[in-house]
């Protein structure tokens, strides 16, 4: 017998006998005897027997009461009324109290035996953010159930058991959390014994005692928050009163939608910056990198005209020229992040260096030299992140930039670099690398994954590098840069694939290997916000906050996405949640998260794509349009591209979108709304569509999910029934 077939038996076995027992009880009608009418019926017999062996009848209602419990078995609710009935207050609290924590922990075990390995391997990826809970907090999530009369205890000891919280734990935990309930039951179990018809179950003890036990799952939570956050803040001492209403760090896009917010709601905030207002999309990432996109894809389509059916051209440009209409645009849109107008909207803006000293403090060292110290209810961390520079050797001296120094670094240059070395192929790298190769640069890109954009299929990320290629950027995949070095007053830079070594020379090298959430220098390691996993984001809860509930953090600091706009998203919820959370607070809704990739042609997303779903174990149809159908797109000789919708199978309901080609990200909208609302593709196909659009696209992507969802069946059946027609 196999090891596995021997672990398998008595499990079996075991469920076999429980399984046994349960049909047993229900084929002799037990579950008859645990009514509230039958007790009442024989709670004089009960009595007798209580006083003539009290021991015995003890015993034996404690050993039912936790059979009763350990198989899941109903009645357990009337035997802790009967128990009150039966015993009094006082004995029936302390019988029920022990019997059913002893019967909940065997029924946890029994869980726990007979299936917690399968689930946990079946469900691995669903179940790491629950595992990951509850190893932290399991404890108080356990508490929090055993207070709320609304979750079936039997469902609680079963789910239990199947998580890693430990067997001891659970025990006391419950016998804990469910004395209060049990005081309760077992004092309303003292009210039926005197009760004489059912009009009785009304009388104004009773109700009280029901009255107190839905009351106490919101007492108990309100308890449990204080405990914990007197835990958390025993070592800090609170001010009596404050400055301010919110401090917001970092003028990002997610500090400063915070500001706009909390100023537009009439609280007093102030606005803290030590660099640039507007942060890294303004000044070194969206905004200029979009504009070096826009001048290269203009000048790669005047160099490829005749495909326009013009005369062939090419195009000629200054790269001074250039990088300053990048500068230029940046100067037009900074007003809109600037300090005169968030000042004009009422938020104090301070430029200098947020120093957090403690949860309700922060110190300011002014950009003038000067210190400024301000206390508030709450605050908002929004620092960012920055670039991630490889611990490579000799890049300290290979001349590295990154989106910090890349941009004023080559607007001081005459003409663009001849050679430009890229490291990484991400959605940075790839934008980057085709723009400069369309500006005439010879570009590389270096990318140790055996793929570009990995976070994408590979169906796409196959596009992108077929893409790149096609426009001459040297694309080397599953490469590593091992060493930096300069030869002949030329900088090199040493690669290795499958241990054979190549060298390559560059006027550029570009870093865009990821970015670091930026926590140093803020006070954050004396508050213990910074947690010691990979990434180094400061952790918060589903409403924002850190392990600090008057602190909040939004956007890259924070994660799980490095995206303007999802930082802007959480800015919302963290500055309505710090504002108004006293009266109700707001979970973060991560659910319809767009994003794109702005390669040409671009790649666009919302929701989960293939190898997501596959990770997770979620099942899905799969429906692809490819691009070079649209009218549209054939008109401007850019058919090229496809999209692809996941849907819940046999259903319309989307479950995530793809969709690679020109314009894409204006394309994707349509179904980031219908995602938002709930809308099927049904409702895609009966909406109107101007022709010729590229959002036809969309349109034609959900007729193919309704061809292959149509039954052969009913199109057999029309047919035949308009044959019949023409007879």
């Amino acid at each position: 017998m196999s090891k596995e077939k021997g672990e398998l038996f008595p499990k079996l076995v075991l469920a076999v006998f429980i399984i046994g027992i349960v049909v047993l009880f229900f084929s002799f009608d037990l579950h008859e005897r645990l009514t509230l009418s039958e007790i009442n019926n024989n709670m004089d017999s009960f009595k007798a027997m209580l006083e003539t062996s009290p021991i015995t009848v003890g015993a034996t209602f404690f050993a039912v009461y936790v059979s009763v419990t350990a198989l899941s078995l109903p009645g357990a609710s009337i035997m802790g009324l009967a128990a009150g009935a039966l015993f009094g207050l006082f004995w029936g609290a302390i019988i029920v109290s022990f019997a059913s924590s002893i019967g909940a922990l065997l029924a946890f075990l029994v869980s726990r035996y007979l299936l917690q390995d399968f689930v946990q391997r079946k469900f691995s990826n669903q179940l790491k953010t629950v595992n990951d809970g509850i190893e932290k907090e399991g404890a108080f999530y356990l508490f929090t159930l055993r207070l709320v009369p609304l979750f079936p205890f039997f469902l609680i000891n079963i789910v239990m058991g199947l998580t890693p919280l430990g067997a001891l734990t659970f025990y006391w935990v419950s016998q804990v959390g469910m004395f209060a309930g049990t005081l309760v039951f077992v004092n309303a179990g003292t009210q039926l014994a005197t009760i004489e018809s059912t009009s009785g179950i009304f009388s104004p003890a009773l109700l009280f005692s029901f009255a107190l036990l839905g009351a106490l799952p919101l007492v108990s939570k309100r308890v449990i928050d204080f405990i914990k956050q007197q835990k958390v803040y025993k070592q800090w001492d609170k001010p009596s009163s404050f400055d301010r209403n919110l401090i917001v760090i970092g003028a990002g896009a997610g500090g400063l939608v915070s500001a706009y917010i909390a100023s537009a709601v009439k609280a007093k905030v102030t606005l803290v910056e030590s660099g640039k207002m507007g942060g890294d999309c303004l000044n070194y990432g969206c905004v200029p990198s979009k504009a070096l996109i826009r001048s290269a894809k203009l000048h790669h389509q005047i160099n490829h005209s005749h495909h326009y059916g013009l005369q062939a051209s090419t195009a000629s440009y200054k790269f001074k020229d250039l990088m300053a209409r990048i500068n230029a645009i940046i100067k037009e849109i900074e007003p809109h992040d600037s300090v005169e107008r968030y000042t004009q909207l009422g938020v104090d803006v301070l430029s200098g260096k947020a120093v957090i000293t403690d949860p309700w403090t922060v110190d300011v060292l002014l950009s003038d030299g000067s210190r400024q110290t301000l206390t508030s209810k709450n605050i908002i961390i929004a620092t960012g992140a920055r670039p991630c520079v490889p611990n490579i050797e000799g890049i300290e001296n290979s001349g590295y930039l990154t989106s910090e120094t890349l941009w004023e670094a080559f607007s001081k240059r005459e003409n663009i670099p001849k050679k430009i070395v890229i490291l990484g192929g991400g959605p940075v790298g790839c934008e980057l690398a085709q723009s400069f190769s369309r500006l005439g640069a010879k570009v590389t890109i270096i990318q140790s994954a055996s793929r570009l954009m990995r976070r994408e299929d590979a169906d796409v990320s196959d596009f992108v590098k077929e893409t790149l290629q096609k426009e001459n950027v040297n694309v080397l995949l599953d490469h590593r840069a091992v060493r930096f070095y300069i030869d002949n007053q030329r900088h090199v830079v040493a690669i290795e694939c499958d241990n054979n070594d190549m060298h390559i020379e560059y006027d550029a090298l570009i870093c865009a290997t990821g970015r670091h959430p930026r926590t140093e220098g803020f006070g954050l390691e004396e508050l213990d916000l910074i947690p010691q996993g990979a990434t180094k984001t400061i952790e918060t809860n589903a409403f924002l906050q850190t392990r600090y509930p008057n602190i909040f953090a939004v956007g890259d600091v924070a994660g799980p996405y490095q995206l303007t706009h999802a930082a802007a998203h959480q800015a919302w919820y963290a500055c309505v949640n710090s504002l108004f959370g006293r009266f109700k607070k707001f979970k973060v809704d991560y659910r319809v998260l767009p994003w794109v990739t702005f390669v040409d042609p671009e790649v666009a997303r919302v929701g989960i794509n293939e190898q997501e779903a596959l990770k997770q174990g979620i099942p899905y149809a799969l429906t692809r349009y490819d691009i070079n159908d649209l009218d549209r797109a054939i008109t401007e000789s850019s058919n090229t591209g496809f999209v692809k919708i996941l849907t819940v199978p046999g259903k319309d309901k989307i479950l995530g979108v793809t969709i690679v080609g020109h314009n894409a990200g204006e394309t994707l909208a349509e179904f980031v709304l219908a995602m938002k609302h709930g809308l099927g593709l049904n409702k895609i196909l009966a909406t109107i569509h101007s022709y010729p659009t590229w959002a036809e696209a969309n349109k034609y992507a959900a007729g193919e999910w309704k061809k292959a969802h149509t039954s052969e069946k009913i199109l057999g059946f029309l047919k035949r029934f308009h044959a019949w027609g023409r007879s």
